[in-house]
């Protein structure tokens, strides 16, 4: 039997339900706060994955509705890009 602890929240940095809970728990009471203690929403999706799930932990463990915590800020996906792209030369 897996430990609720040990599922992961954010595949992308691979950031627990129990890696959450202490960064709550140290005094992280934003996602942001949850980003910089953890990473978790920091990896390539930007936390299109996990935003949601972080959020509703974050409700369940500070006692706020889900609609009271601002969701943060995030940037869309990226991918590399070769330099000679920019200057519209083929690589």
């Amino acid at each position: 039997m897996r430990n609720d602890d040990d599922v992961i929240i954010c595949r992308c940095e691979e950031v627990t339900k129990g890696d959450i809970r202490r960064a709550i728990r140290a005094g992280a009471t934003t996602v942001k706060a949850i980003k910089k203690f953890t990473r978790a929403g920091m990896g390539l999706c930007q936390g299109c994955t996990c935003r949601r799930l972080i959020i509703q932990l974050l409700a369940q463990e500070t006692g706020q509705s889900p609609a009271q915590i601002p969701p943060g800020t995030y940037r869309p996906p990226t991918r590399p890009l070769m330099l000679a792209g920019l200057k519209g030369e083929k690589a």
